[in-house]
């Protein structure tokens, strides 16, 4: 590169000045008389990088670049003049005449310029100086206005603090590009960038060509990583300005951690966390990481499933265009059509063609290139759109977003739960329904008639049954009633002391069955052990929830004796209440006052509502189920133990206030009784206590362990058996385990409710929720104890120890049948039958 004799003096005089003052480097800036000279460094002011010479491990070549200060082994950040290396330690990084920074050999030839151009900027006019976010800036001393920035011109990795650009009109963007080699930071083959020629996308492109994408941004996430549906869901932004499109990252996402992404020399687009104790970087989430996540993997018109083998599908309608080759597995030539479209046809003269539909393809990556539109419109103008041009394959409607897709599909990916749905488009003859068409019409033509003659016979039996139920009725009195409720659920409950039968009034099956529009199953509110659970209105406007005994469930049975036993002595604000009971003949229901809000666990999983329980509501909730179940334990005239408290069982009212429900497991305990045995166990399965599920004991703690696990399941918004997101940690009380030895409990908490003026009394909460899961009894605090400390009476909470169960337990919500357990063993050991709700 020709340079001015006046700049070569200048630059000369500079190397001079430095040999003879030794003022090479130090501090965090760099100035035209205060520059870096091999092996000089600058340290940003809170030493968290550093900016010098540095030679990469395998290589004798020296280059400038940005690294972690206190991370080793060295991770360099960004580089200069990686394409241009020194061979030897004579390079000189300073400011020159015209205000540029630049790299210099011995010779003084620039190897590396910042290459900005403006007629204010000159040697005595900047400055350059390293950020603390790892930002190498170079700004006008006069004005303070910053005119260039390493991040805006990154190398392979991506800092939280940096964003990534891409302007649609002039193309011109701010990407990551690969290393050569591990030991060479030379531009490599692949580059990580936003791809805005249709709905924005992130890309890996190797040579130009397209190797990964991310899926469409839909507002809130791309659509094609799984992982940013939960764990960085909120972390994520991307905005649009004069055509300039820009993603970024919230910098409060992993703030306990240092985070890098990373486009390795492989083309592994990475996100990886610095792990401080272990002294090591550990890769959090990674791709490509299966087949399907190369782009194109199964052609024009196929679909990849990393579950299924082999991977690639054509999709329905849709038959491979070599077939011999797709046997093969080698599906890059993808699929055709099986029958021409209707548009076509019609473009063809071919007026009989049938009118083409769309089918629904779940929870996919959709594909690349899509056409779209954002202004107002709904999933069937979407639909309509799509029918009316001939070109569109499919179409997408995801967060008011409409899109569309012209001729081929490339890179449709099949996930598990999330992803967006797909409308694919087809001739009438290979939609799924019309193949069973004409079974259809014989089958309807048989059972119609047939049905018809039995719905008669029907109607005759409930009318003539429904006389005799009337006629009965009128000679039946009210104490005839009370012997009939008193014959049903045992002598032992109908001590006039602990039961009075007026306190609990009977319903005629009549009306219940009109409440309910005769148990309409639009009434169902849901199943359980017991039976059916209907909603009900009474005649007087009164709504009810009714529990219907199902006839053969015999622990339904049980369960309707042990209900009436305990919770018609029983009155709590945080406690359902009872308000009377049907028995007539093999009828047998509790009639409960009904919850507008039905249970908890329809507002804490997966479920859009939860986002309007913040922690004010949450946390409101968690102490009314601690102050319902210590009315249980101490404040009851009988000292109950529930055996079975989960989110389900909690049911909201219409202001949100917690009641606890399902006695069905309840356990009387006399008045100086503090533990008791069972061979049978019950309950659910993540909730139980060790000692219960392993040795049938139970007691008030193992209801506080319950509690323990409904605490940080609400906090986390997370199932403790059906949480598995970590290897380490295979359940949530595992997770929690884990964050609480790592003292960093934010990834636990729901996001939609982390706020950091409430994380104190959250980590609070879950530290409660850890000492209430303790594996030993004595450990756990009771429940007064509990209260006290979630509302900081108690200050000094204790540590709490590993918690019983980490392990990956099998959930399951089926009734299984006590098994008769024969004695195989002279010692004394009590063999426990577990009955899992």
């Amino acid at each position: 590169m020709k340079k001015t004799r006046h700049e070569i003096s200048f630059l000369l005089l500079l190397s001079l000045t430095c040999f003879s003052s030794r003022i090479c480097y130090g501090g965090d800036t760099i100035t035209s008389t205060n520059f870096i000279k091999d092996p000089g460094t600058i340290i940003s002011s809170n030493s968290v990088f550093k900016l010098g010479f540095f030679t990469p491990s395998n290589s004798t070549h020296r280059y400038v670049g940005i690294w972690f200060e206190k991370i080793s082994p060295q991770t360099v950040v960004w580089v200069a003049n990686r394409d241009t290396p020194l061979n030897n330690t004579s390079g000189i990084f300073t400011i020159s005449n015209d205000g540029n920074l630049v790299v210099l050999d011995s010779a003084n030839i620039i190897l590396w310029s910042s290459n900005i151009s403006s007629s204010s900027s000159a040697a005595n006019n900047t400055i350059a100086q390293i950020l603390d976010t790892g930002n190498l800036v170079l700004k006008d001393t006069s004005s303070g206005v910053i005119i260039w920035e390493s991040f805006d011109h990154p190398s392979d990795k991506f800092l939280i603090p940096m964003k990534l650009m891409t302007n649609k009109r002039t193309n011109e963007h701010v990407g990551l590009t690969s290393w050569n080699s591990p030991s060479n930071p030379s531009t490599g083959n692949f580059t990580f960038l936003l791809d805005v020629r249709n709905i924005p996308e992130a890309v890996v492109l190797n040579g130009g060509k397209t190797y990964w994408r991310s899926g469409p941004w839909n507002g809130q996430s791309f659509i094609g990583i799984p992982e940013m549906y939960s764990v960085y869901l909120s972390g994520y932004s991307l905005s649009i300005q004069n055509q300039t499109y820009t993603l970024s990252v919230a910098t409060n996402i992993e703030s306990q951690q240092i985070v890098c992404l990373f486009i390795s020399s492989q083309g592994n687009f990475e996100q990886r966390n610095w792990d401080d104790e272990k002294k090591q970087w550990n890769t959090s989430w990674v791709s490509p990481k299966t087949e399907c996540d190369f782009y194109g993997t199964c052609g024009a018109f196929g679909i990849c499933n990393a579950k299924t083998s082999p991977v690639c599908s054509c999709l329905t309608g849709f038959k491979p265009k070599q077939e011999k080759e797709w046997n093969q597995g080698n599906w890059s030539s993808g699929c055709v059509r099986k029958t021409t479209l209707k548009c076509e046809n019609q473009l063809n003269n071919n007026t009989d063609a049938k009118e083409d539909g769309f089918l629904k393809l779940g929870m996919v990556k959709v594909p690349f290139f899509a056409e779209w539109s954002n202004a107002p419109v709904s999933i069937d103008d979407c639909r309509l759109k799509c029918l009316r041009n001939c070109s569109c394959s499919s179409y997408a409607f995801e967060n008011g977003i409409c899109m569309h897709w012209i001729n081929d599909l490339i890179d449709i990916q099949q996930f598990d739960g999330v992803g967006a749905n797909l409308y694919l488009r087809i001739a009438s003859a290979d939609l799924p329904t019309n193949s069973v068409r004409n079974k259809k019409g014989i089958i309807i033509a048989i059972v119609i008639p047939v049905t018809l003659v039995i719905f008669i016979i029907a109607i005759f039996l409930c009318w003539k049954r429904k006389i005799n139920r009337q006629e009965k009725k009128l000679n039946m009195t009210a104490s005839e009633k009370k012997k009939i409720l008193k014959q049903t659920i045992g002598d032992d409950i109908m001590i006039e002391d602990e039961i009075k039968l007026k306190e609990l009034p009977l319903y005629d099956f009549e009306k219940v069955a009109i409440a309910t529009n005769y148990f309409d199953l639009n009434n169902k509110l849901g199943q359980g052990g017991f039976g059916p659970v209907y909603k009900g209105k009474l005649l007087n406007g009164q709504e009810i929830a009714v529990k219907r005994l199902s006839r053969a469930s015999k622990q339904g049975y049980e369960e309707f004796i042990n209900e009436v036993r305990v919770i018609s002595k029983l009155q709590h604000r945080n406690l359902v209440r009872l308000l009377g009971c049907c028995i007539e003949g093999e009828e047998k229901m509790l009639i409960y006052e009904y919850m507008p809000n039905l249970s908890l666990d329809a507002w804490i999983f997966g479920s859009p509502r939860h986002k309007s329980l913040d922690w004010r509501k949450r946390f409101n909730i968690i102490d009314g189920i601690a102050r319902g179940l210590l009315y249980l334990h101490r404040d009851s005239r009988l000292k109950i133990i529930h055996r079975d408290l989960k989110v389900s069982n909690i049911l909201l009212d219409k202001d949100l206030n917690p009641k606890i429900s399902d006695f069905g497991m309840a356990r009387i305990f006399g008045g100086d009784e503090v533990q008791a045995n069972t061979v049978r166990v019950v309950g659910t399965y993540g909730y139980m206590s060790p000692e219960y599920a392993m040795q049938g004991q139970f007691s008030e703690k193992s209801d506080v362990f319950s509690f323990g696990v409904l605490l940080l399941e609400i906090i986390s918004g997370r199932r403790n058996t059906g949480f598995y997101l970590h290897e380490s940690s295979i359940s949530l009380l595992g997770f929690a385990w884990k964050l609480w030895t790592e003292d960093n409990l934010i990834p636990l908490i729901e996001p939609t409710i982390y706020e950091p003026c409430y994380q104190l009394e959250i980590s609070r909460c879950i530290h409660v929720g850890l000492l209430c899961v303790q594996e030993f009894i004595n450990e756990r605090p009771n429940v007064s104890t509990i209260i006290s400390m979630l509302n900081s009476e108690i200050v000094d909470l204790p540590s709490p120890k590993e918690p019983g169960f980490v392990g990956r337990p099998h959930e399951t919500d089926t009734e299984s049948s006590q098994k008769n357990l024969d004695q195989c063993s002279t010692n004394n050991v009590t063999l426990t039958a577990v009955i899992a709700r």
